[in-house]
């Protein structure tokens, strides 16, 4: 594997590159275009490398005590201060990428960085390790917004379904790494909740998010928003049953996590749809 490969995984990609593309269809779908959607997709995606890369710099030791080989930094492809300075890099440039925005905008889109980093350190291993994915998951979408031309001020429901998003993706994404978490220390909310009721914990903040953005917008829910529903209804049981099933074997449990993105990106796509934000 070649060391900017090696990086690359080291910075959380298939999560956070599923949540940059999520943002930047919600930007094309509330109105951006040209320079503004490849701004609005920058700015996304400096929020989700600097959280994944020094999640990985902070956990390095913590992941060779534990043996994963699956993790760039633990695996020896990429050093410990190469993750630790992109990191860096990474959170300096969130602010700067707001900046064409406004300062409603940059503002903003810098609380998510920062609270995305408050997860990392100190609040991972903490009852309150919920509190960093709501805010940062309320206020992307609300930076999106915020950055159209005039500022428009994001609505409430828009915010609550990023938050709920947020919230269930937490669970989700702990819980591959319950049992590593444990053998370290970390001991968040879902590791106090236990993988089981984590599990549910996920999918129904999930289905909560759904149902927020299709009764949310003013007038009837549309057709596409029935859809979005009916698809949750449906993915997030099935991701919760694979868990539950991994979690029997004792296996590493990605069905829940994967279930997540899939329902996101739904929510995504029936924002874009609906053209009812603003």
């Amino acid at each position: 594997m070649s060391d900017p490969v090696a990086l690359l995984r080291a910075s959380h990609a298939e999560p956070g590159a599923a949540v940059t593309l999520a943002m930047t269809l919600l930007a094309v779908g509330v109105g951006h275009r040209g320079w503004a959607v490849a701004g609005v997709a920058a700015a996304i995606g400096a929020t989700q490398l600097s959280v994944g890369w020094v999640n990985d710099w902070l956990d390095a030791d913590r992941d060779r005590a534990t043996g994963r080989t699956d993790k760039p930094v633990a695996a020896g492809a990429v050093s410990r201060r190469t993750v630790g300075i992109s990191g860096l890099l990474a959170s300096l440039a969130i602010p700067l990428l707001g900046l064409p925005f406004g300062a409603a905008a940059t503002a903003c889109i810098t609380l998510v960085g920062v609270f995305a980093l408050l997860y990392d350190w100190p609040l991972k291993s903490t009852p309150l390790s919920i509190v960093p994915y709501l805010v940062a998951f309320g206020l992307m979408p609300a930076f999106v917004v915020l950055a159209l031309p005039g500022h428009p001020w994001p609505p409430a429901w828009l915010v609550a379904a990023g938050a709920l998003l947020g919230g269930g993706a937490h669970f989700a994404n702990v819980l591959p790494d319950l049992a590593d978490d444990a053998a370290t220390g970390v001991v968040g909310l879902p590791h106090r909740l236990g993988a089981a009721w984590s599990q549910v914990a996920a999918a129904g903040l999930l289905l909560a998010a759904t149902l927020t953005l299709v009764f949310g917008p003013p007038g009837p829910p549309s057709w596409p928003g029935i859809a979005a529903a009916a698809a949750a209804v449906v993915v997030l049981p099935l991701g919760w049953y694979a868990g539950k099933k991994a979690l029997k074997r004792g296996t590493r449990q990605v069905a829940m996590f994967r279930s997540v993105i899939v329902v996101a990106l739904i929510d995504i796509a029936l924002l874009v749809l609906s053209g009812r934000v603003v």
